[in-house]
């Protein structure tokens, strides 16, 4: 009787396994259209997770891809594996290989977690191009610590039988402040400062394209800056908790997320103030609500137009 109670386990087990599996295999993107014609940039949810580890969620990560060029805002765990599905899926300019500029808004650990996978799994996979990393302070001590980390596994990679690039797994970091942090010739990138908690470095980013300006919140209250820089903007990528589920959390956790996120009530007002395009809401805090109901809450302050994102999906 042990055994078979012991192998049926194993079969629910395998079978839960299997289907979590599937159900992440066969996502497909969604596609939504900021504009009257389709340009050359594209704007990919990669994950839109928070710390809750929900299998369907990867962690923070959205990559911008202008001329089959990406450039990745965060790096949640996940991040690698979506941006393989969305090159899968027909997104082109997301191969593995070519993903080696990143900017991240903050250093918490869900948007930090996948930053080791952004650096070495393109370059096992033949990334030959060093990074390019953008962020607050901290960002080159945290950098330095993950390389040193995996020391040894570099060296062998390098001087072993696989002979791997050693400018791939460079990384260039750029500490920023608020401001013009990069340009080329596909973008220009504007860093702001927001209000997150309790950490003293926490940016937004602006990203102007020949085609679009898309505005990405990172994790924040509201604040001024963020819509100063969102007006008029294409598409204004914002977190987001739900004010309903809110009202029900422990005081705790009230004080905590009152000090360091946005409401679905301020999200209203921020893109009735902002007008953007489109409003995408991520980093979703719903605590059971679902994305319907959390637009439902949207739309009680704000008659634009809004979808609450989902991993993979494509915005053009």
């Amino acid at each position: 009787m042990k055994i078979l109670i012991i192998a049926l386990v194993l079969i629910v087990s395998n079978l839960s396994c299997a289907l979590l599996s599937d159900r992440s295999r066969d996502r497909k993107p969604r596609f939504f259209r900021t504009g009257d014609e389709p340009g050359a940039t594209q704007v990919v949810l990669l994950g839109t997770g928070t710390p809750n580890a929900e299998p369907d969620r990867s962690g923070s990560a959205i990559a911008i891809v202008v001329n089959r060029t990406p450039y990745v805002i965060d790096c949640g765990p996940g991040l690698v594996r979506r941006a393989a599905a969305a090159s899968e899926a027909g997104v082109e300019g997301l191969e593995v290989e070519k993903l080696c500029r990143i900017f991240i808004t903050h250093l918490h650990s869900d948007h930090t977690a996948g930053y080791p996978d952004f650096i070495f799994t393109p370059w096992v996979l033949d990334r030959k191009e060093p990074i390019e990393a953008f962020g607050p302070p901290g960002l080159k001590s945290m950098t330095e610590h993950i390389l040193k980390a995996y020391d040894e596994d570099i060296q062998v990679r390098i001087n072993g039988p696989e002979r791997a690039s050693t400018t791939g797994v460079t990384v260039n970091v750029h500490e920023i402040g608020p401001g013009l942090i990069y340009e080329d010739e596909n973008l220009r990138v504007k860093a702001f400062r927001v209000t997150h908690g309790a950490w003293e470095h926490a940016f937004g980013f602006r990203f102007e394209t020949p085609d679009r300006t898309i505005v990405i919140s990172g994790d924040t209250i509201p604040c001024g800056e963020l819509v100063e820089n969102a007006k008029g903007c294409d598409l204004l990528i914002h977190e987001v908790y739900s004010k309903a589920a809110f009202d029900h959390r422990p005081p705790m956790w009230q004080q905590y997320h009152r000090a360091s996120h946005t409401s679905t009530e301020e999200l209203a007002e921020i893109a009735s103030e902002a007008k953007p395009g489109l409003l995408v809401l991520y980093h979703q805090l719903g605590w059971g609500i679902s994305d319907e109901d959390l637009v439902d809450e949207l739309r009680q302050g704000y008659d634009g137009d809004v979808v609450s994102g989902k991993d993979l999906d494509v915005i053009y």
